[in-house]
């Protein structure tokens, strides 16, 4: 059993629908690759936007590609504080319900009824990574970072789907609070 996992840390970033590129950049805009993300498919683009809250706004906030069917938006607990908004803990995807904000683009500016979440810790896995591993899709799993402040992470959600490759994803907080910089592993635990 392989029980060793990257850890990355997923900061602030935006994923947008077909429409709301169009609002934001303009007719016919289509998302500029920039680099590949370390999941299959996924990029970051050269596009920024603003996060505008009740409190405050975030500038020059990466949009990742490639479009999706509802944008959303992926903040930490103090990006949140500092927004003023409310950002339920949800797995992506699950925007259902979740806090609002205003983007602004170089074109126009979209209002996010939902669609503002907090990243649930997980892990990717193909499903022979995931075998390999011993879990299965949807299982919650402890993961152990060792660093200068070790930290056990609860409550990970593992994420199977032959398009993923393993790793583990955590927020800036969860990174800085467990010191998870640079290249660094965490050990599964059940």
């Amino acid at each position: 059993m392989s029980n060793k996992v990257i850890v990355e840390t997923s900061a602030r970033h935006v994923h947008l629908t077909d429409e709301h590129i169009e609002v934001l950049f303009g007719a016919g805009h289509k998302l500029t690759f920039k680099k590949d993300l370390s999941q299959p498919g996924q990029f970051a683009c050269e596009e920024r936007v603003c996060i505008v809250g009740p409190k405050n706004k975030i500038d020059r906030v990466i949009v990742l590609g490639p479009a999706r069917k509802a944008s959303q938006v992926e903040i930490s607990f103090t990006d949140a504080r500092t927004l003023g908004v409310t950002a339920p803990v949800r797995e992506s995807g699950d925007v259902a319900g979740s806090g609002a904000c205003k983007l602004v683009g170089p074109c126009g500016e979209v209002e996010l009824s939902e669609g503002v979440i907090i990243a649930k810790r997980h892990i990717h896995f193909t499903p022979a990574e995931a075998e390999a591993a011993g879990v299965s899709d949807k299982e919650i799993v402890k993961v152990k970072v060792t660093s200068e402040r070790t930290t056990i992470f609860d409550d990970v959600v593992v994420r199977v789907h032959p398009n993923f490759s393993a790793a583990m994803h955590i927020d800036t907080d969860e990174s800085n609070a467990a010191c998870a910089f640079g290249v660094c592993y965490g050990e599964i635990i059940k």
